[in-house]
């Protein structure tokens, strides 16, 4: 992973665009009182965004006419562009934050307080960009204007409740925190809603061939799977990608705590398709609905399957309830350091439910309700699958299991275990062919 140690500069004239920030958001707010004076719809938002550029480029005509007139340089064509965009972006966007979030090529976001950004690219490099914000304070109401304007449910941001995690319209995931992190902090993952197939993985090196294969025979075979591994090891890309291997007709509910994995940008692939989120506690601590309350709401809209996209706490328990009842070919994603430390920590997450199972009766449960586990590593610069484990029965307080691909010494990943029979007679039905690549 390549680091570039310094910030990125803007050469834009930052007092100016404070100015015509500061009389655009007149103009835009005169403009709402005589529409609604006249009995008209507040404007939508695209129409906000025309009338907001014809205003600062009428302020720009008017200050090049002045600066002509006083014989001094006016701007070009390319800094009138960027400091019209920067103006609209502080009146209706998320101010200097803004052009990170349309930049394609950043894939996340760090910011602390009035220090230098620094993003993640998807290339792997990393880079410092100048600071969005002038002081902490205003790193604040940033996060609160971007809660009040772009959030589909009610969001606070203060002492009372210093963290905010939320979906941005275009799907990217936001989480702030305040007073309990010793500046204020922002932090952005973009989400690649083009990535959205096995194919596309394996040309980029996430699977193998023969890996992309057999996950796509698994997926339409309805084995449950867990993917597992570290934060933005690609565990959602994965996940989306083994959805879109479900035969159309299904009908799937997901759970997300934010909508990360977009099937409503594939409405071709899924037609008959739920998504649900959850909510935190309203002001007065009132409305919160888990992932737990989620997961047994699922159970009741009739799912061929259930996705879950990340596992953390007691709706381990519906979920695998709903995974040895029927439900099969039901999918979530977890963090987890290997294949082998999944099943203790679902066991862990069981136990959160408050179920007073004994620990044999839910490795039971486990190893009645999992068929595959696939770990990816994530070394900053390569993500890939490192091992994928089936499990097989278990054995009091042990899940027996079979890695059956791995990592050779030369960072290869190969078949090192025979499925069994019952697995691969299943998955050839699928379409998956053991025979060309047993150990």
């Amino acid at each position: 992973m390549t680091v570039l140690d310094h910030p990125q500069k803007s050469s834009i004239d930052r007092q100016l665009v404070n100015a015509l920030a500061s009389r655009l958001g007149d103009v835009l707010a005169d403009e709402r009182l005589d529409r609604r004076a006249r009995n008209m719809a507040d404007p939508t938002n695209d129409e906000e965004h025309n009338f907001a550029r014809t205003a600062v480029h009428a302020e720009l005509l008017r200050l090049s006419a002045a600066r002509r007139s006083e014989g001094r340089s006016v701007l070009t064509v390319f800094d009138e562009v960027e400091i019209t965009s920067a103006a609209i972006a502080q009146v209706l966007g998320l101010g200097r934050l803004q052009p990170l979030l349309e930049d394609d090529e950043i894939s996340d976001i760090h910011v602390r307080g009035n220090s230098v950004v620094w993003v993640k690219l998807r290339n792997g490099e990393r880079e410092m960009r100048e600071p969005i914000v002038e002081t902490d304070d205003e790193l604040i109401e940033l996060v609160r204007r971007a809660a009040t304007r772009l959030s589909r449910q009610e969001r606070r941001f203060d002492a009372g409740t210093p963290e905010l995690n939320m979906q941005l319209p275009d799907g990217s995931r936001l989480f702030a925190t305040m007073d309990v992190s010793l500046r204020p902090s922002l932090v952005i993952r973009r989400h690649r809603f083009e990535i959205s197939s096995l194919k596309e993985l394996q040309l980029r090196g996430m699977l193998t061939p023969e890996l992309q294969d057999f996950l796509g025979a698994a997926v339409r075979a309805r084995r449950n799977i867990v993917i597992a591994g570290g934060t933005g090891s690609g565990k959602t890309t994965l996940l989306r990608a083994l959805i879109n291997e479900i035969p159309v007709f299904e009908r799937l509910v997901t759970i997300e705590d934010a909508y990360e994995l977009g099937l409503d940008h594939f409405e071709h692939l899924h037609p008959d398709h739920d998504s649900l989120q959850s909510r935190p506690a309203n002001v007065e601590g009132q409305g919160e609905i888990t992932l737990a309350d989620l997961t047994r709401m699922a159970l009741r809209m009739d799912p061929d399957r259930v996705i879950v996209g990340e596992v953390r706490g007691a709706e381990a328990f519906p979920m695998l309830m709903a995974m040895s009842q029927g439900n099969n070919g039901s999918m979530c994603t977890m963090h987890a350091d290997s294949t082998r430390s999944v099943f203790p920590k679902l066991a862990a997450y069981m136990s959160m439910a408050s179920t007073g199972l004994p620990l044999d009766t839910i490795n039971l449960l486990l190893s009645s309700a999992l068929h595959f586990v696939v770990y990816i590593s994530n070394t900053g610069s390569e993500r890939r699958v490192a091992s994928v484990r089936e499990v097989v029965d278990c054995d009091g307080p042990n899940i027996i299991s079979n890695e059956i691909f791995s990592l050779n010494s030369q960072g290869d990943l190969l078949r090192t275990f025979p499925l069994r029979e019952a697995t691969r007679e299943m998955l050839s039905v699928f379409g998956y062919d053991d025979d060309r690549c047993a150990p």
